[in-house]
């Protein structure tokens, strides 16, 4: 499988589509996933996302998985992460359901992929992504690491993700911040990412601001 050193850039429709929904991904570090997700992708097996909150990135790894004939797969419980609750610096009133007064994002998530033109492309789970990991039985050929910023969350989603990669499979893990200032937003991811390194299990192949691309090659995770 080709390192993606080089984004392959998605058509410009679905990139117009990713720059109009909701989220906090930045468009070059979407096209470091997109060209991550078309290399994972010609191992043909599904590509798994944790942590959709309105299916921005979701977009580019459904394209991705569309043009490879496989499926993208993304979990979230839609109640927003810690950082995103109200009072936070990410809090959007427009995703609260104002007849529980908690987040769902999931209807906001519906109309993203349903406006790129992608809603067959991808299987949304709902539930707690440690539940979900411990029910999940098919070796998948990426996995997107972009949940919850804690050190509980974080290590929940590796330790309950990586493990399903097939040999040569990426894990990509966003909002890797080393500088310790950034503790709220990106030390948990950091950690992990420390972490997959040091198993001896992963290779980093690539890295685009605080997006980290490694990839699988040995066990042990």
């Amino acid at each position: 499988m080709p390192a993606p050193t080089a984004p392959t850039a998605p058509q410009p429709e679905i990139l117009a589509a990713f720059e109009a929904a909701k989220g906090f991904m930045p468009v070059d570090e979407g096209l470091a996933l997109y060209a991550a997700a078309t290399a994972a992708a010609t191992l043909g097996l599904p590509l798994v996302e944790v942590g959709t909150y309105c299916g921005r990135s979701t977009i580019l790894l459904a394209d991705a998985a569309r043009a490879a004939g496989v499926m993208a797969v993304t979990v979230d419980h839609h109640r927003g992460s810690e950082e995103q609750q109200p009072g936070w610096d990410y809090h959007d009133p427009t995703v609260v359901d104002p007849e529980v007064g908690r987040m769902d994002t999931l209807p906001a998530f519906r109309r993203t992929l349903h406006a790129a033109g992608l809603e067959d492309q991808v299987i949304a789970l709902v539930g707690r992504s440690p539940q979900v990991a411990a029910l999940w039985q098919t070796p998948v050929g990426l996995v997107f690491i972009d949940g919850g910023h804690t050190d509980e969350h974080a290590t929940a989603d590796y330790e309950g993700w990586a493990p399903h990669l097939a040999p040569g499979g990426l894990l990509v893990i966003h909002d890797v911040f080393p500088d310790p200032v950034d503790e709220w937003t990106g030390q948990a991811p950091f950690r992990i990412y420390r972490r997959a390194l040091e198993s001896g299990a992963f290779t980093e192949i690539s890295a685009h601001r605080s997006l980290r691309v490694l990839r699988r090659t040995g066990a042990g995770i």
